[in-house]
């Protein structure tokens, strides 16, 4: 008998059944991966997972997905024994928005391994549960400033559920993930899959910062009319600005790459909107050069 990646929950699935919607449901797929600036997916999924009691409708094998030895779980040890665990896990749970709308939310770890069976797998859970449109969302470090609104690259499967706004990517190549390829067969397969990558600030890729969580929000309200209650992370989202602002104003030397990165990112936006370029914005490398010898010098000294 073949091993499957997935353990249904009939209960789970008898929930779903009763109160699915008729026209095509949503699956938002925010996975802990392999590029997530200022952790923008997993603040947008833990919001997602509290806005009502989900109800789990599967689990994933993540021992056949997960390479321990790459990304290690955490442990407690207590004087004299382990106490804690933090156990991995990568699951499909029923949730609803604000208004009681009810979708679908595979969420966890994102695979090491077997990503073609997990794409697989995905596809099951599309056409099983009468999947409309595929979501996700994630933050990627860009050389912009953290005094503009935050953008997203939008992109998806089918060019007619995406916005019509400049890109600023031309041709890249990049390392894979198990997303990245979920989402690039979901298009082989002619399924609909939109992501929503938002543009954080490089210098705060490793900081969780609640405004790209509700800039990705936003983008998957905007793509599904869903109510995902993006202000109830405002609180946070402004006690994290003020402390980024405090931090801004008390080094000459961050100031001045901020003010650097404003320059840069006005000047480009200008040039835009008078359609004098097409060009894509400078890399975090180019704009994040004079950063980076700011840390260098912050570290010999």
């Amino acid at each position: 008998m073949e091993h499957r990646l997935i353990d249904w929950d009939s209960e789970g699935i008898a929930h779903w059944a009763d109160v699915a919607p008729s026209n095509g449901a949503v699956l938002a797929v925010v996975l802990r991966g392999f590029v997530d600036a200022g952790h923008a997916g997993q603040q947008a999924a833990d919001h997602i997972l509290g806005l009502s009691e989900p109800t789990r409708i599967g689990t994933f094998d993540i021992d056949a997905l997960l390479d321990y030895r790459s990304r290690r779980p955490e442990m407690t040890f207590s004087v004299n024994e382990w106490t804690d665990y933090d156990e991995p896990s990568l699951a499909l749970d029923m949730v609803h928005d604000a208004n009681g709308t009810p979708f679908l939310m595979l969420s966890g770890f994102e695979p090491d391994l077997q990503w073609e069976r997990f794409a697989l797998a995905a596809k099951e859970v599309v056409d099983r549960f009468g999947i409309g449109l595929t979501v996700g969302a994630n933050g990627l470090p860009m050389a912009v400033p953290h005094t503009r609104d935050l953008t997203a690259t939008v992109h998806g499967t089918d060019q007619s559920l995406l916005p019509d706004v400049p890109t600023v990517f031309g041709t890249v190549n990049v390392p894979a993930s198990a997303q990245a390829l979920m989402s690039y067969r979901f298009g082989q397969w002619g399924l609909p899959a939109v992501t929503v990558a938002v543009h954080v600030p490089h210098y705060l890729a490793q900081t969780v910062y609640p405004q790209a969580a509700q800039r990705a929000l936003t983008g998957i309200e905007d793509l599904t009319g869903l109510d995902l209650d993006v202000a109830g992370l405002d609180e946070e989202a402004e006690s994290v600005g003020a402390e980024i602002d405090r931090q801004t104003r008390a080094s000459d030397e961050v100031r001045a790459v901020v003010e650097q990165l404003e320059e840069q990112y006005d000047a480009f936006t200008e040039a835009r909107e008078d359609a004098t370029i097409d060009g894509p914005l400078p890399s975090a490398d180019e704009i994040g050069a004079e950063f980076e010898r700011f840390l260098r010098q912050q570290r010999s000294d």
